[in-house]
């Protein structure tokens, strides 16, 4: 299994609203690709925030790194273009990829 994770840096004046449409559009059109087996988004504990901001992880589960390129190649630029459109200036996010030991 293959864990594609994408933390993010998100200001609380649209946490909410962010989590919201995270949980009700955007994780499900990741899902939708077939390219993941599973999506969860969890909210930091006990991390360093800069002032205004709430950090978060999403965690995608792929059965193959295969399935991940291809999500990454098809899927994720116009996904992540429409996050851009929406949250650009309010969000920062990095993302990092490991595999099952």
């Amino acid at each position: 299994m293959i864990q594609y994770n994408q933390t993010i840096n998100i200001e609380v004046s649209v946490e909410g609203e962010w989590l919201s449409w995270m949980k009700e559009e955007q994780i499900p059109d990741i899902l939708a690709t077939g390219m993941f087996v599973n999506a969860r988004i969890f909210r930091l504990l006990e991390v360093e925030e800069s002032e205004g901001t709430a950090t978060y992880a999403l965690q995608l589960m792929a059965e193959t790194k295969e399935h991940l390129d291809i999500f990454q190649l098809k899927y994720e630029p116009a996904l992540d273009a429409g996050y851009a459109k929406r949250y650009g200036n309010k969000s920062v996010s990095f993302r990092t990829l490991m595999k099952e030991a």
